[in-house]
């Protein structure tokens, strides 16, 4: 099995950068609840040798739960910095998904609460990051493969906005859609809930019209 590694971040420290951050996204794709997203600053690549002692950090996806969980603790007891942001359903019904997802990089990367030298991301630039523009930016394609900052900011994002949307579920007015279990993602289980019942305040209405009108 092939897992990220530190090859972008040594480049990276070599050309005098200090503090590099991974940043990515989870839940872009669900039909309900927020976008999340995490930033990790894990430190400069004598890091590695700590990285021996760490749990399994990879592309959040390829994690069990468990696995994923684990990974957190450790993430947060060890990194320089983490941060996590989050854009509404309210943000994403009005604005769209990319300029959602923008905010809540956005707040990630502040709430690290480090002034940040460059920043690797899974697939996107970020706009309007301050003191960050494109050129201290990189946007890698399947990043959480290959960075292990990235995918350690998968797996802080994934493991809050999973709790999130449990939390969510234990409401009485979403018990319905199960969200404890699919954790907002269109699976054929909660498309078939929401044909049964509509949609609630905290689906993402665009999302669903769209599977709606291919049915």
């Amino acid at each position: 099995m092939t897992l990220p590694d530190l090859e972008f971040e040594k480049r990276l420290h070599k050309k005098g950068f200090k503090l590099i951050a991974g940043v990515d996204e989870v839940g872009r794709g669900c039909f309900a609840g927020p976008v999340a997203t995490g930033c990790v600053v894990l430190g400069d690549p004598g890091f590695e040798v700590l990285r021996l002692k760490s749990p399994l950090i990879d592309d959040s996806k390829k994690l069990s739960q468990k696995q994923r969980e684990i990974a957190d603790r450790w993430i947060r007891k060890n990194a320089v910095a983490y941060g996590i942001g989050t854009a509404s359903v309210i943000q994403i019904n009005k604005l769209g998904i990319k300029k959602a997802t923008e905010i809540a990089f956005r707040k990630a990367i502040k709430n690290c609460k480090v002034q940040i030298d460059y920043l690797l991301i899974d697939a996107f630039y970020i706009p309007y990051v301050k003191g960050l523009r494109r050129k201290n930016q990189k946007a890698i394609v399947k990043g959480d493969t290959k960075s292990v900052s990235i995918a350690a900011a998968s797996i802080v994002a994934k493991v809050y906005r999973d709790k999130l949307m449990v939390g969510l579920s234990k409401n009485p007015k979403y018990k319905k859609y199960k969200w404890y279990k699919n954790k907002g993602y269109g699976t054929k289980e909660h498309r078939e809930i929401i044909r049964k019942y509509g949609i609630s305040r905290l689906h993402r209405k665009q999302f669903v019209e769209t599977w709606l009108s291919k049915v």
